[in-house]
């Protein structure tokens, strides 16, 4: 038995609307006769490791998230395309990694995936998917609200710039480049973003509560299936949970109810930090139901992964739950625990059940699978390789990387490379000394071998080296990214 092999990149498109969903039909026809599989992509933010129970949590409930794993492959091997998250999900949109791809860091400067760029979005468009994204957009710092639909979703609904999404009772929220005023009412504003004419993305702490973003979300993600339940339909869910608050430095794990968490005797920000595990693990749960519901989960490929490792803001302690399971590091680190993410694809008609892969693939990939299941030609010049014959049993045909690469610009940079089962360190970027670690041996990255094997070293330098190609607007800095 087998599962449907949609996995990639569902995400929550926007379904409040229904002029976005709208096919050609052109695009509809010359797909309809072997209707490829719908794609729905979600997106955990700061997720670690080890925070699900499929993946080791002990004390964190993911029954729903659990079930899924059951139902379909865990991926053992699988990374982000960074350790924060607006690169990361530059990597997955483009296919390319952080030397090549658009965004690589978190800045207020006005960098952003381009339109003319190729996209994960406008492949799926291209080949008749009705296209959208739900939830953090988080992609750079866009000087217009429009940058998700120019670059291939043909609904977008949520925060378009990454700080904005720290609030989880925003007073405005985006929908295709429009503002939608909420009911909340915030009495502390933060320092405008940039200057510009665009409304001050800040927003503090809500003096009046009453529209949770993530639940708004939710719904409006399972309105795009709904009316979409006929046709090839790719979903981007982006949610913003459970990354912190930032501004909120005591208890920045912000959720409508802690229901019986309140009853835990542990610190109120790990009390958030559970509710939103349960609120993550349930939203999954409504998605997986509805596709049954709707009679299409067998040709719906689910993706769940993380766009980073956990993090470390609003009170909460990535210690007290063990956030990153048996890896070194979180969030802004290259070391396993910051880059190495839980991944889950379900998929009933094409997916094995309560399958394991311990390929080595990342974000980047994202594309060329989307292309191959969508029955297109994967695009030229990325750094993408598809990982369908291993959604589909066959990793005998599976291609794998020469290597996979990462670099981070902020604490003086950092860059690293996994080749095989060696991993590779080099901090400060460029210049520094090469770590190497044997995961085979040392998932904890505690040993390093380098002075027993400069010939890898060697190899890992030039590896990071022929990786990275300069881009004027990313410079090695000190500060530290949100």
């Amino acid at each position: 038995m087998r599962q449907n092999i949609v996995c990639q990149f569902s995400a929550i498109l926007f379904v409040g609307l229904t002029a976005y969903s709208t096919l050609s039909p052109q695009g509809y026809a010359a797909h309809s006769r072997e209707k490829p599989p719908n794609i729905v992509l979600i997106l955990a933010d700061d997720l670690g490791y080890g925070d699900i129970g499929c993946f080791g949590q002990q004390t964190l409930q993911t029954p729903r998230l659990n079930d899924m794993a059951r139902q379909g492959m865990r991926f053992t091997q699988f990374y982000a395309g960074s350790t924060i998250c607006g690169p990361s999900r530059s990597v997955l949109l483009t296919g390319k990694h952080t030397g090549h791809t658009a965004v690589r860091g978190n800045i207020t400067e006005p960098v952003a995936v381009q339109p003319e760029q190729l996209t994960l979005s406008s492949v799926l468009k291209e080949a008749g998917y009705a296209t959208a994204c739900i939830g953090k957009w988080g992609v750079g710092t866009p000087d217009n609200i429009t940058n998700p639909n120019d670059i291939g979703f043909d609904h977008f609904f949520g925060y378009v710039n990454m700080w904005h999404a720290h609030n989880f009772y925003p007073e405005f929220l985006i929908r295709n480049g429009h503002i939608q005023q909420l009911q909340n009412k915030v009495g502390v504003e933060w320092e405008k973003w940039r200057d510009s004419k665009l409304p001050d993305w800040g927003t503090g702490v809500a003096d009046k509560r009453v529209q949770y973003a993530p639940d708004l979300f939710v719904e409006d993600a399972l309105h795009f299936i709904r009316i979409n339940r006929d046709r090839p339909f790719f979903l981007f869910f982006s949610m913003n949970v459970p990354h912190a608050n930032n501004e909120v430095i005591e208890n920045g794990m912000e959720v409508p109810a802690l229901d019986e968490l309140a009853l835990k005797d542990w610190p109120e920000p790990e009390k958030g930090f559970a509710a939103m595990i349960r609120n993550i693990d349930r939203d999954t749960g409504r998605i997986l139901d509805l596709l049954k519901e709707l009679g299409i989960e067998e040709n719906t490929m689910v993706v769940f992964t993380s766009d980073n490792g956990p993090h470390e803001e609003g009170g909460h302690d990535p210690e007290f739950f063990n956030s990153n399971g048996e890896l070194r590091g979180i969030k802004r680190d290259l070391y396993e625990g910051g880059i190495r993410v839980p991944t889950i694809v379900r998929w009933p008609s094409t997916v094995d059940f309560d399958s394991v892969s311990d390929h080595i693939g990342y974000f980047g990939d994202f594309v060329a699978t989307a292309a191959d299941l969508a029955g297109v030609e994967t695009p030229e010049g990325l750094d993408s390789i598809s990982f369908a014959p291993t959604l589909k049993g066959h990793p005998e045909l599976q291609k794998k990387h020469e290597y996979l690469y990462w670099e981070y610009y902020e604490r003086g940079g950092m860059q690293a490379v996994r080749f095989g089962n060696w991993k590779a360190i080099r901090q400060p970027m460029h210049s520094g000394t090469i770590e190497l670690f044997d995961l085979s041996k040392d998932t904890l990255e505690e040993h390093d071998s380098a002075l027993n094997h400069p010939e890898l070293v060697s190899l890992a330098g030039e590896y990071m080296n022929n990786s990275h190609e300069a881009d004027s607007n990313w410079k090695i800095r000190p500060s530290r990214d949100d």
